[in-house]
C-alpha cells in the first residue's frame, strides 16, 4: 500500500509528522514543485518524500489536505481514480451551503473523484493536535473519526489510523454520523475540534 498527502500546509505537514513518527513512507505534493517542499519534508523525517503532483497521485491512498475549493483541481490532475482511496481531510467552513447543492461537503468531494472510494477522516483535529503523539499516556489514544458511504472502504483507512497510533471510531455514512465532522456554511459540526481519547479496552462506537 502506498500513501500520498496532497497539500503541504499546516494539516498536510501534521499528517506527514504522524507518518514520520511511525517511520512509514509517504509521498507529499502540492501545487508547488517538490524542491519547494524539500526543506520542510526533510525536517519532518526521512520517510517523507516530496514528489511532483502527477507522480504523487499514483499512490493507492490519497490524503487530500488542500483547501476545500482546490479539490476539483486535484481531481482533474489524474486521468482515472478507479481502484484508489481518497481520504477527505478538507473542511468546507465558510463555503456557502448553496455551493454544496444541499449535500455534505464530502459528498461534493466524492463527485469530483469518480471511481475512487472516498472516506472522511483526520479532519476534525487542529493541525497542532493532529501532529502531536496520539499516545496520550495511561493507555489512551487520540480518536480519529472515520465515515464513508462505502463501508468496506473504511477498513483500510481505519487500519492506517491504527498504524499511525490513533484510535479510529466509525461514524457511518457521510450524511448521517459523518455529518458530525463536516462544517456547513459558517458553522462547525459538533465533533470538530473535539480532542477525544479512547482508553485501552474500551469499545469503539
Amino acid at each position: 500500500m502506498t500513501y500520498a498527502i496532497i497539500g503541504f500546509g499546516a494539516v498536510g505537514q501534521a499528517l506527514a509528522t504522524a507518518f514520520a513518527r511511525k517511520r512509514l513512507d509517504v509521498v507529499v505534493a502540492s501545487r508547488r514543485p517538490p524542491e519547494a517542499l524539500a526543506q520542510h519534508a526533510a525536517a519532518i523525517g526521512p520517510t517523507v518524500t516530496p514528489r511532483p503532483l502527477q507522480e504523487a497521485l499514483a499512490a493507492d491512498t490519497i490524503l487530500l489536505a488542500v483547501p476545500f475549493r482546490e479539490h476539483r483541481e486535484v481531481a482533474k490532475a489524474a486521468a482515472s481514480w478507479e481502484g484508489r482511496t481518497v481520504v477527505d481531510v478538507t473542511n468546507a467552513f465558510g463555503v456557502p451551503v448553496e455551493e454544496l447543492d444541499g449535500l455534505p461537503s464530502s459528498a461534493v468531494v466524492a463527485r469530483a473523484f469518480p471511481g475512487a472510494r472516498l472516506v472522511k477522516a483526520f479532519n476534525h483535529l487542529p493541525a497542532a493536535t493532529l501532529a502531536a503523539d496520539p499516545d496520550t499516556g495511561g493507555g489512551g489514544r487520540r480518536v480519529v473519526f472515520v465515515s464513508s458511504d462505502d463501508e468496506d472502504a473504511t477498513v483500510p483507512v481505519e487500519a492506517l489510523a491504527e498504524r499511525l497510533g490513533f484510535a479510529p471510531v466509525r461514524l457511518g455514512r457521510l450524511a448521517e454520523g459523518g455529518a458530525l465532522v463536516q462544517a456547513r456554511g459558517n458553522s462547525w459540526a459538533p465533533l470538530i475540534f473535539q480532542d477525544l481519547v479512547k482508553l485501552a479496552g474500551s469499545r469503539s462506537a
